[in-house]
């Protein structure tokens, strides 16, 4: 009976030092990623729910007839289960943050990202955390100052005017002026005034050399998140 007894402590002994999962683990894929949409239209909502209200209804398609780009910066689980994606929303005001069902968006990956310093009048391209490239810039003056905080490239294209440089990318942030073309979108860009680089002067856009503006075409895809500290 003691034999029995001992062999009995030892199994629940080894038990109780034996790790066990959780039954409800969950791994959560890595973000942010970039997303298109999967139908006409998706409601993005206050919150990870489809009773909460519609912050607006995203189109599948811009008015150009490019694919909208998303960024999706996590997750979320929401009633019986369904899953949700976070949104960085391209509305005012900056950093309005949405919700869609996931099941609307197909997403891909994020190689690289853009780092800007309004101080130091840097922009940096960072990739796996490493400064992959690095230019001098312009920014917003006073009062028209470049916002900080999260936001992405939701387009990119070569500009008929020249005071827009070699090329030009559509951002999802918006400046304090909202007469400008497209509601006050802040841009980056390159220019026609190369003088007035690493100064700030610009209504809020972003201003680099024009072959600066060349590297961010190759290697900022629709979708690269940008990160703008003061």
């Amino acid at each position: 009976m003691s034999t029995l007894l001992a062999v009995m402590g030892l199994v629940g002994l080894i038990a109780a030092l034996t790790p066990v999962a959780p039954a409800s683990a969950k791994s959560f894929e890595e973000y942010p990623k970039a997303g298109v949409i999967l139908q006409t239209k998706v409601a993005a909502h206050s919150r990870p729910s489809s009773s909460s209200p519609t912050i607006r209804f995203i189109p599948q398609f811009r008015s150009d007839f490019r694919p909208t780009t998303l960024l999706v910066l996590g997750e979320a689980k929401g009633a019986k289960g369904s899953r949700w994606l976070k949104l960085s929303m391209p509305v005012r005001p900056n950093g309005t943050i949405g919700w869609v069902k996931a099941s609307a968006v197909q997403m891909r990956p994020v190689q690289r990202s853009i780092v800007i310093d309004l101080s130091s009048r840097k922009l940096r391209i960072l990739e796996q955390g490493k400064t992959r490239f690095a230019t001098r810039v312009a920014v917003g003056r006073k009062g028209m100052e470049t916002p900080t905080g999260t936001f992405y490239i939701t387009a990119k294209f070569k500009p008929t005017e020249r005071f827009l440089g070699a090329f030009a990318f559509e951002t999802s942030a918006y400046s304090k002026l909202s007469e400008w073309p497209g509601g006050g979108v802040v841009g980056l860009h390159g220019t026609s005034m190369p003088w007035l680089l690493g100064q700030a002067v610009s209504h809020g856009c972003v201003r680099m050399s024009n072959a600066a503006a060349l590297v961010l075409k190759r290697l900022a895809p629709a979708g690269t998140p940008i990160k703008i500290v003061a």
